[in-house]
Order: structure tokens, then C-alpha cells, then sequence
């Protein structure tokens, strides 16, 4: 546990972020349906921060109070270098978390380092347990290699594994209890997502349907027993449930349903730099250019600050008469 280091980032509407979630490249080795178009222009290299620049960007948000980091992409684990990324954040004063958020395609591989390094905390997307609906969703993935990833992990001791699903009306309804069977098998932790209108996704030209977070826990409750967990044991924007007899918690991430806004405790810097201020609105500051401008660390720690006044209130996904967000989920690092 790293000592106690007041926030020096509070929002205009009192909000203490401590917490970052760091993009490191909007590249992957999948093309899920509802994260990014099948055939994507990605960022040229050049406007993707280097390793150099996230290490010292991450360094500065630790220096302003954030206790916990996320490493995401698109697949944070295809990015070159990413291994030396995550042995400079393991080393960084004043860290409780470093977590990442993987596809699962490369954990089998990656595993012991990362857990070497200093990661504790591994979500992995899983939206399917069935091979060639796995495929179709993720457009190129294997399952079994995925699964072999969890099973990496799992067998690496990480402090904290939970999957991710993105349950979907039509594609995957009809596994939201298999796909709980399985964390509760595998003695870890599955969360309910519903989707995020980034971009334009869609299945067979329709548009991809969100299931709401009440439908699935009412269903959920017909097979489990699901024991409430208060704020502070969870921490995010899930609400989460202890299944009875077991460690396994199900959380449910409901942005349409469920406006968890008020508690968001977070910020989110894009692959080529953006500090974003909110995942579902537009507001950013440009901090690559800061970092190749030649800014000095106060500098750019005062305009990080300056910044969190434009962080609006909350997401707009639940409000269609306002513009959709056009980034892909792979550019904006979920």
C-alpha cells in the first residue's frame, strides 16, 4: 500500500479522480462488433505516444494523487514495448493498483510477466462460450485461446480477474447464465455490460441492441442467490452482487439504465494523447502536444488540473436527441 497522498484533482462538482485509465494503442488483434468497424484506419505510429511519454505521463498523474492505474487500448498486449511499460508503472511511487484490460489473446504468453511486473488486477472480455459465435462477434478471435489466457491467469494469482461481457439482443442473450457458471467455476468475477454507443456498429446492418442490466439481474436471480455489496466494497461504476457461497461478485455497468456519473472518480487518456474527460462526451486537452512541446512537469501537471473545469456532469448515452459519440471504443481505451 502506498502512503496516503491527497488528491490534488477535484472536478467542480467535488469528485476526487484517482484513478487513470491509459490507452496505449488503438491497435487489435480482434474486430469485435460492437468496439470498431471490420475494417479500421488505425493512428500512424508517430501520433501514438511513446513509451517514454505514457511512463511520464502516468508518472505525473501519480504525482497528483492517483492511486490506481488501468492500462487499456484497443489490446494493450500487441503494443511494442508494453512489457517495459508496465515494469516503469509497477515502480512508480505512490501506486495501490495497476490493472489492465485484455482481449485475453495473449495472456497465455504474457501472464507471469505482467504479474511479475506488478499487475494485480485483469479484466478480460469474454462475451461468448460457444467457438463460432466467439468468432463472429470478435470477427477473427479463437476461444480456446482466450480461454487458455484465463486459465493463465488464473493459475498466475492475480489479486483480481473479472470478465467482461457485452450482452447483446439477438447475438448473445442466451448466455448470460453459462457465461456466470463459468466465473463461478473458475473462482472469479464477471461483470454486465451494457453497450456503449461509440461510433457506428452494427450486426448484419442493424444496429447493435443493449439488454438492460435489470433484465439480466432479474434473470440472474432466478439461478443465484445475489447478495448486495455497498459503494466502498466495490469502488466503480458497477453495481455489484456476491453470489451466495462463493467469492464470485457479478457486477452489472449499466450507462443507459443506471447513470453511475455522480460517484466517477476517473480519467482517460487516448492512444495519441487526449486527456478525455468523460467517456461518453468529447471534451479533451491535448497532452501530446504538451509532452513534445517541451513542457516542464509543472507545467503540464497545471494544465491537468486547469482542466478537470470543463468535465461535464455526466454521459449523454441515455439522451438520443444528443450527437452520438463517432470515436471507436479501441480510440478511446474504454
Amino acid at each position: 500500500m502506498a502512503p496516503d497522498r491527497p488528491t490534488q484533482l477535484i472536478d467542480r462538482f467535488d469528485r476526487r479522480i484517482s484513478y487513470l485509465r491509459l490507452s496505449v494503442t488503438d491497435r487489435c488483434d480482434f474486430r469485435c462488433q460492437y468496439c470498431m468497424a471490420e475494417t479500421m484506419e488505425f493512428l500512424p505510429r508517430s501520433e501514438v505516444l511513446t513509451i517514454e511519454e505514457l511512463l511520464r505521463t502516468a508518472r505525473l498523474f501519480t504525482e497528483l494523487g492517483v492511486r490506481k492505474i488501468r492500462v487499456t487500448g484497443g489490446e494493450p498486449l500487441i503494443r511494442r514495448g508494453v512489457h517495459e511499460l508496465f515494469e516503469g508503472l509497477g515502480d512508480l511511487a505512490g501506486l495501490d493498483s495497476l490493472a489492465l484490460t485484455t482481449n485475453g489473446s495473449q495472456l497465455a504468453d504474457s501472464g507471469h510477466a505482467l504479474r511479475d511486473a506488478g499487475v494485480n488486477s485483469i479484466n478480460i472480455s469474454l462475451d461468448s462460450l460457444q467457438a463460432e459465435r466467439f468468432k463472429a462477434i470478435t470477427r477473427i478471435g479463437d476461444l480456446n485461446t482466450v480461454l487458455r489466457g484465463i486459465d493463465r491467469a488464473v493459475e498466475c494469482g492475480f489479486d483480481r480477474i473479472r470478465l467482461n461481457a457485452v450482452i447483446l439482443d439477438g447475438l448473445n442473450r442466451d448466455e448470460v447464465v453459462p457465461l456466470t457458471h463459468y466465473a463461478l467455476e473458475k473462482g472469479i468475477h464477471i461483470a454486465f455490460i451494457e453497450e456503449m454507443p461509440l461510433g457506428q456498429v452494427n450486426l448484419g446492418g442493424k444496429p447493435l441492441a443493449y439488454v438492460s442490466s435489470d433484465t439480466l439481474q432479474e434473470e440472474l436471480a432466478e439461478h443465484f442467490t445475489l447478495v448486495p455489496m455497498t459503494a466502498s466494497d466495490t469502488a466503480g461504476p458497477a453495481r455489484d452482487f456476491l453470489i451466495a457461497g462463493s467469492q464470485t461478485q457479478v457486477g452489472f455497468i449499466s450507462p443507459h439504465s443506471h447513470n453511475f456519473c455522480a460517484q466517477c472518480n476517473r480519467l482517460r487518456i487516448s492512444a495519441e494523447g487526449r486527456l478525455l474527460m468523460c467517456l461518453g462526451n468529447e471534451e479533451s486537452i491535448d497532452l501530446r502536444g504538451l509532452l513534445r512541446a517541451g513542457s516542464t512537469d509543472e507545467e503540464i501537471k497545471t494544465t491537468i488540473i486547469e482542466s478537470l473545469s470543463i468535465k461535464p456532469e455526466r454521459h449523454v448515452f441515455d439522451q438520443p436527441e444528443e450527437p452520438q459519440i463517432v470515436r471507436f471504443m479501441n480510440a478511446t481505451g474504454g
